[in-house]
């Protein structure tokens, strides 16, 4: 990769429901009560484009949209973020809290849907130019737990943006087995948390993880 960096890139990942999220949140205060500097951004969206974009990705009306169709718009949202604010913030020596990267992708499009992981880390070499994260955390929860988080949430706010939460419960369980294999795969980068406990807990060991990287 050309650009220098000299911030640190997080990224949290997880199945639907872990509470990844929240996690990244209470990450990025406790970063900042010790005077870091702190990027968050989110995907898909992360910028004004992104955000366009995410519109369209997880709008729960286009039930017709394709796998290959997903994959490019995800990369799409993610080449925006990666160039206006994520790389900007690492040149300027900040933490970058990014919520899901291209680990995603590879879990949701290049696995569930089954475009294959070559696909993805193709696309990944053009949008992304080589930006890997420094540690991901992966919050892991049952299938069935998170799904039942996911829709209590969707009820009470009505949310539109649903469309990959409803895909049938199959889909979701090859999700998790992605995350699982990737955290067995690559153990340096990526570390699994249990998302079933307590926030509070399960902030514990994700603020040991991120102790251990900026030691």
């Amino acid at each position: 990769m050309s650009t220098i960096k000299r911030g640190l890139f997080i990224t949290f990942e997880g199945p639907e429901g872990s509470g990844k999220s929240t996690q990244l949140r209470r990450i990025a205060a406790r970063l900042r009560e010790e005077g870091r500097t702190v990027l968050e951004t989110a995907e898909p969206g992360g910028t004004a484009i992104g955000m366009q974009i995410r519109r369209v990705l997880l709008d729960s009306k286009n039930l017709e949209m394709r796998p290959t169709t997903e994959l490019l718009l995800m990369f799409a949202a993610r080449a925006q973020n990666v160039d206006e604010a994520i790389l900007p913030a690492l040149s300027r020596g900040e933490i970058v809290l990014c919520d899901r990267f291209t680990d995603s992708s590879l879990v949701y499009q290049g696995i569930a849907r089954g475009l294959g992981s070559e696909v993805v880390y193709e696309v990944d070499r053009i949008a992304c130019r080589g930006l890997v994260p420094d540690l991901t955390i992966v919050v892991d929860i049952a299938t069935e737990l998170g799904l039942e988080r996911v829709h209590g949430r969707n009820r009470k706010t009505q949310h539109v943006e649903t469309r990959i939460d409803e895909q049938a419960i199959g889909f979701h369980r090859k999700v998790r087995d992605a995350y699982l294999q990737l955290a067995s795969d690559e153990p340096k980068r990526v570390k699994l948390v249990d998302g079933s406990r307590s926030e509070e807990n399960v902030e514990k060991d994700v603020w040991n993880a991120v102790l251990a990287l900026l030691n």
